[in-house]
């Protein structure tokens, strides 16, 4: 049944997700928060920024106007940087039509307050609306869903009620969409995999090797899981789509933009000048100083992210954060 959606956000992931509810036969509205993109996606039917490419159905319909995107929708995508979220769903909450099912595909935790998205979420919403929001992750890069190939992903709601309508309402030939009730899990996991890409990014721009790779993915899923226990996560979602399946794409895939700065990185570019040249967000780099000071508070060791940190902010150089990984002390593998 074609359902009313609106999508918050027009980077890469918001137009290919508004693609995909338009090939179900919804009505769909995107919303850019620049009036110029809106209008050049209502006139042309492509997004002059991202996807450039690729192109859009015409149900696909775009505004700036935030009222206007809202407007009886039944369904909102969020697909906004989690840097952006509190302005957007603030700005969002009271227009929001009653009863309507929230989609989250933001990633990230928040730096000031080391809060997970669905816990930033819970502070700006009506308790009502709040517990209709479900959690979308798993390894999906936007220009293959947009391209229509095989893609796997998670939604997960506290009541796994409104993750299985989500689930109903998007999933497709080519988009399949596994329901799920831990919603901290998934969220760790979709957070935290652009750390740990980071991290194989600058190993590889190091050409430390496929054996370090694997080393440093097998243990940073043992980071993430470990901070997602002590949160409250079920540490078996991070063998799912939302954990391992995201955490492999990311650090592996060369569309992973967290990969390309870890590259960078690896090979003695300084971060100021490659963030300067994306043209998206990295949210690893974010994500990167919000974890090490969640898991500091939280007495859980971690680190790679440590040290990730550290050559963020120029403390150590990447060869010597390989080194100080390699020279740890020794130790049990399940401590």
């Amino acid at each position: 049944m074609a359902t009313p959606v609106a999508v918050l956000g027009s980077g890469s992931f918001g137009t290919a997700l508004a693609a995909l509810a338009a090939s179900r036969d919804h009505d769909v509205t995107l919303w850019a928060r620049s009036p110029d993109v809106a209008e050049v996606i209502e006139r042309e039917h492509r997004n002059p920024r991202y996807l450039t490419d690729i192109p859009l159905p015409p149900a696909v319909r775009a505004t700036s106007d935030l009222a206007e995107a809202l407007a009886g929708r039944e369904l909102v995508i969020l697909a906004v940087p989690s840097h952006g979220l509190r302005d957007v769903v603030g700005a969002a909450r009271h227009l929001l039509a009653d009863g309507a099912v929230l989609v989250s595909t933001v990633k990230g935790i928040e730096v000031d307050t080391g809060l997970l998205v669905h816990q930033i979420l819970e502070e700006i919403l009506e308790p009502e609306q709040a517990e209709r929001v479900t959690y979308l992750s798993g390894p999906s890069f936007a220009r293959e869903v947009a391209l229509r190939k095989p893609t796997a992903v998670t939604v997960a709601s506290r009541d796994e009620t409104w993750a299985i309508g989500v689930q109903s309402s998007l999933a497709s030939p080519w988009f399949r969409i596994y329901s799920h009730s831990d919603v901290v899990g998934v969220e760790v996991g979709g957070a935290l995999k652009n750390v740990i890409a980071l991290a194989v990014g600058i190993c590889d721009g190091l050409e430390a090797g496929a054996n370090g790779r694997a080393a440093v993915m097998t243990r940073g899923l043992a980071e993430i899981t470990r901070l997602g226990v002590r949160l409250g996560a079920n540490p078996v979602t991070f063998l799912g789509l939302s954990g391992v399946g995201d955490l492999v794409l990311t650090c592996t895939g060369d569309l992973s933009r967290n990969r390309q700065v870890g590259l960078a990185l690896g090979r003695g570019r300084k971060l100021e000048e490659i963030l300067a040249e994306m043209s998206q967000v990295a949210e690893g780099v974010r994500t990167t100083r919000a974890t090490r000071s969640l898991a500091r508070r939280l007495g859980v060791e971690m680190p790679i992210t440590e040290l990730v940190h550290r050559v963020l902010d120029g403390d150590v150089a990447p060869g010597d954060a390989v080194h100080l990984l390699m020279t740890r002390q020794l130790r049990s593998e399940v401590e």
